[in-house]
């Protein structure tokens, strides 16, 4: 279910996806299949994870990726989580064939 809100989504971020719910800062971006995807992407991992692990899991490796980076853009990006949907935010057939747990493989790829 996609909620226009531009409160909700932190400042400097366009969406943001809270199992079962994907928020977006402005009604015209529902039409950015590419955005949709990425948080469908987020959707699936958090289903796989249930939930709150996957929450847990997304913190923790955001606060290694940013003592590991100094860098809060640079560390956000660098979550594994973030990795494969962005690495497949535009393959809008990707959900169609993704195997679970496949953000691990972004754990120790090159970095962003």
């Amino acid at each position: 279910m996609i909620i226009i809100s531009k409160y909700l989504v932190p400042k400097g971020y366009t969406g943001m996806t809270v199992f079962p719910f994907i928020f977006l800062k402005s009604k015209v971006l529902k039409q950015s299949e590419t955005l949709v995807n990425h948080e469908k992407i987020h959707l699936k991992q958090q289903l796989e994870l249930l939930i709150v692990p996957f929450y847990i899991w997304y913190g923790l490796e955001f606060v290694f990726r940013l003592i590991q980076h100094k860098n809060w853009h640079i560390a956000y990006k660098n979550i594994s989580f973030e990795r494969e949907a962005y690495c497949n935010d535009t393959n809008l057939q990707y959900l169609k064939t993704r195997r679970y747990w496949q953000f691990l493989k972004y754990i120790s790829k090159d970095e962003i």
